[in-house]
């Protein structure tokens, strides 16, 4: 594994960091078949604001320069450049690939955690969001929560509960607190000192929630929760931070009690909840009108990062 070229970077590259010189070029986008969540087989591919698909250059295993149409409040347009690249964060053994996605004329020096859902970090719909967040200005480190054995569209339902149990709670856990004690030190490497923001969708969300109730390292500032599942509700009073939780009323999986519960446990949080939406349609969404509710939640997610993160930094 060859050590990574210069980037321009908010920060230096320090040794954790590695640049995939194997990894595959990113290719034109594909869905895998959401039977798992009930999910028709979608047909189209959601951008950001009226979902227009934005054009993107890439380099095998070196740097993806993007380029996309930003709509910034109402109906100013500009053009920003979003740099990605592939890095393994750790040493040896215990080392994790993730994908990190910067803004270059626009950028906060804020970071942001993604956290996916079942579909992992390579998932193009993952990558898609991530890329709208840099888009706004943000630095989003998307870890590979599953070393390398996401949940494949191909896969039989039979399998589901097997290949779950091998995800263990703890080394998610431990690649997640990795993930943010490596952004943070960067950071601070660079003179800059501030609390991250983590974003979680369904099996994310499930463990942003418990990464924020053991968040002992006040690593984070708040936290975006997109219908998270296997969610244990009476942790939002270890929660420290304010949450955005967002989910649909016919979403099976992410059921509203828990939601509400959850709102209520934890301090300073809001909870949004989308009529007739399932799970998944914020960043999955299958029609129109899901498109529209997902443009929605990118933009109150927006405003609640901008508010938690860095207008409350400014008067801190």
């Amino acid at each position: 594994m060859a050590a990574a070229s210069a980037l321009p970077l908010p920060f230096s590259p320090r040794t954790a960091l590695r640049q995939r010189l194997d990894a595959p070029a990113v290719t034109s986008p594909h869905r895998p078949d959401y039977h798992l969540y009930n999910y028709p087989s979608p047909s189209r591919r959601c951008s950001l604001y009226r979902h227009r698909i934005y054009p993107r250059q890439n380099v095998v295993g070196r740097e993806m320069i993007s380029q996309v149409k930003l709509k910034d409040d109402v109906d100013d347009e500009t053009c920003e450049l979003v740099n990605g690249v592939e890095l393994m964060i750790g040493e040896d053994q215990d080392s994790i690939p993730a994908y990190l996605l910067k803004a270059v004329k626009n950028n906060n020096g804020t970071g942001v955690l993604l956290l996916s859902d079942v579909m992992g970090f390579e998932d193009s719909l993952t990558r898609d969001f991530a890329y709208r967040v840099a888009c706004i200005g943000y630095n989003v480190l998307i870890p590979d929560l599953f070393r390398g054995n996401p949940w494949k569209k191909d896969q039989s339902m039979t399998e589901f509960e097997h290949w779950f149990s091998r995800q263990s709670p703890e080394r998610v856990a431990k690649d997640i607190s990795m993930s943010a004690k490596w952004m943070t030190d960067e950071f601070m490497a660079a003179g800059i000192s501030k609390k991250l923001g983590i974003i979680g969708f369904c099996f994310g969300g499930g463990h942003l929630v418990e990464t924020l109730a053991r968040d002992e390292q006040a690593y984070f500032g708040t936290g975006v929760c997109f219908y998270g599942t296997n969610i244990n509700p009476s942790l939002g009073s270890s929660i420290k931070v304010p949450v955005l939780l967002i989910c649909g009323d016919n979403d099976l999986l992410c059921p509203i009690s828990s939601q509400q519960e959850m709102e209520k446990n934890t301090r300073g949080s809001k909870l949004k909840i989308y009529s007739g939406r399932g799970h998944g349609f914020a960043h999955r969404p299958n029609s129109e009108e899901e498109d529209e509710d997902a443009e929605a939640a990118f933009a109150i997610m927006r405003n609640w990062l901008n508010d938690n993160l860095l207008v409350r930094k400014d008067h801190s």
